[in-house]
């Protein structure tokens, strides 16, 4: 069985994939879904052609497999990175497959509020911006954030298939050692602090939206 210290740091690179790939879609998924809500048809700011366009192109993006995603974007990986290999290397496919998926959750969740709370804001002559930060977000934060959590908990998933491609973290430790070794106890450890990961990612996203549906 490997030293601890190797899965010690196997662990921390895998919640660096995780936790870095997961804020840049976020950073880039959210406004790409608030921006698919406002111009779907009869929403505030209406264009059909475009949002088939950006709609089309979420449903392309996640429905390519992960492990497809990621040797297709190497010679993208390569440009940002400098590698297409390591810890690094894997968060470029991880952030890209993440994105339309965080996407799809924010548009969801803002097509799920009531319409009277937006007509109510437009006759009391709230503009655009208004009635997102102060009307859609507010209202919709928690399901957005019960998405979030189940992106970053299928992203803990996603790390563990860049191992088969030399991407770092458990997911290589468990190819490396527990599979081509056949080191049983190696496998089992990684499949432990997995579903730990998975455990308390879930737990923080179901307490925080808990928390914050209680203030509301």
């Amino acid at each position: 069985m490997l030293p601890i210290t190797s899965l010690f740091s196997a662990t921390l690179e895998t919640l660096g994939m995780v936790s870095i790939s997961g804020g840049v879609a976020c950073l880039i998924g959210i406004p790409w879904g608030i921006f698919l809500y406002l111009i779907r048809p009869k929403s505030l700011l209406p264009f059909p052609f475009f949002y088939r366009l950006l709609s089309m192109l979420v449903n392309i993006m996640r429905s390519i497999p992960f492990i497809i995603l990621m040797i297709t974007v190497i010679p993208l990986t390569r440009c940002l990175v400098g590698t297409s290999i390591g810890t690094a290397a894997a968060i470029v496919p991880l952030s890209l497959c993440a994105m339309p998926f965080i996407a799809r959750i924010v548009e969801t969740a803002l097509s799920d509020i009531p319409p009277g709370l937006i007509e109510a804001a437009v006759a009391m002559g709230a503009t655009s911006r208004q009635i997102v930060c102060k009307v859609l977000l507010p209202e919709a934060l928690f399901s957005m954030i019960q998405g979030i959590t189940l992106m970053l908990v299928n992203l803990v998933g996603y790390s563990a298939m860049a191992g088969a491609v030399g991407g770092g973290g458990l997911g290589d430790l468990a190819i490396r050692y527990g599979y081509q070794r056949f080191d049983t106890a190696t496998m089992s450890m990684t499949i432990v602090i997995m579903i730990v990961i998975v455990q308390v990612i879930q737990w923080l996203g179901d307490r925080l939206a808990n928390t914050l549906l209680k203030r509301r």
